[in-house]
């Protein structure tokens, strides 16, 4: 591959710390050296990030129909100037914020499906904001699915450095978690996870199957999910080539994952990886949306509305998010 792959970054939520991220990243050279940006948003609020975070980027404007790949400059600007800064309620969740956010992210994702760019990043959304503006608002998933028009499987990873945390469930109230654990639905993600990491380059993930009870369900002592549904989905995995292993129980597997004997962990809920993801690399965790036809990758934080405003906020998950999104459009377009 001769061209640099094209990224679009898409402005996240106006009030918190994404118009300096997304500022201080343009301006960074291993970004530039790995891609071609195309950042979506209003240039009014991006130059006002780019105050607060003490930098000065290189933006060519674009318009909106340009054809993003002819464009010779290596960092693009395409603004659609819907909103006024005079608008933004500093560290708040408001309507406006999240309308902001919203439309940046349907475009960049609209890039994406027609082949426009070969990535999409964004920086941080806030929940609320979002559902202000989209009363119907569940997450990115489901947003980028129906802006897509997916109709496969697609799922949440978080990725720390080159340790990779799948998970069966995500966002549903912890009550409802054991009733949504079927064989099917732990398979479906566990070839999911598979297919993902091969596409980002790992040869044979060895992915670590996490149980759902206490001390993976101690013989069936506390539960018998693991003996009934989540082994014989591992034992199939494994007939179908995948490295996986496992269920073990979830208060250990991240250790033996840490140490380098897996690289990948398959947990049946939300926080059962979240917690070890983040107290391993707050500042440097990565979220990918797997199953779609390009990369879409975003830091794992969220919009530190205690810090806006201050251009103290730390770039390193979203560098990892854009230099991951990068990295595997780039082996997607060889």
């Amino acid at each position: 591959m001769t061209a640099k792959p094209l990224v679009a970054l898409a402005m996240g939520d106006p009030a918190g710390i994404s118009p300096e991220l997304t500022a201080k990243l343009v301006v960074q050279d291993d970004i530039r050296a790995g891609c071609r940006l195309v950042v979506i948003g209003d240039r009014r609020i991006f130059d006002q990030g780019a105050r607060v975070a003490g930098v000065t980027p290189g933006l060519t404007m674009v318009e909106q129909g340009a054809d993003l790949r002819a464009a010779k400059d290596e960092a693009l600007f395409v603004d659609l100037g819907h909103l006024d800064p005079k608008e933004v309620t500093p560290k708040t969740a408001t309507l406006a914020g999240g309308k902001f956010a919203l439309a940046n992210y349907r475009h960049a994702l609209e890039l994406g499906r027609d082949r426009r760019v070969d990535a999409v990043c964004f920086t941080p959304f806030n929940k609320q904001a979002m559902r202000l503006a989209r009363a119907e608002y569940d997450d990115e998933i489901a947003f980028s699915a129906e802006v897509v028009g997916l109709r496969t499987p697609a799922s949440e990873f978080n990725v720390l450095d080159r340790l990779w945390n799948a998970r069966v469930t995500s966002h549903i109230p912890l009550k409802d978690v054991a009733a949504k654990l079927s064989g099917e639905r732990i398979h479906r993600a566990l070839r999911l996870t598979d297919e993902c990491m091969r596409k980002a380059g790992f040869a044979r993930p060895r992915i670590a199957v996490a149980g759902l009870n206490p001390h993976a369900g101690d013989g069936g002592n506390f539960g018998r999910e693991e003996i009934d549904v989540i082994a014989p989905v591992v034992a199939a995995g494994q007939a179908e080539g995948m490295a996986a292993e496992g269920p073990f129980p979830a208060d250990t597997v991240f250790l033996r994952a840490k140490s380098g004997a897996f690289d990948a962990v398959l947990t049946m809920y939300h926080d059962q990886g979240q917690i070890a993801m983040k107290l391993m690399g707050f500042d440097r965790g990565v979220t990918l949306l797997g199953g779609f036809p390009f990369p879409i990758c975003t830091p794992a934080h969220g919009t530190a509305y205690d810090i806006a405003g201050q251009g103290i906020a730390s770039i390193g998950a979203s560098r990892a998010a854009l230099l991951l999104a990068a990295e595997m459009a780039a082996r997607r377009t060889v």
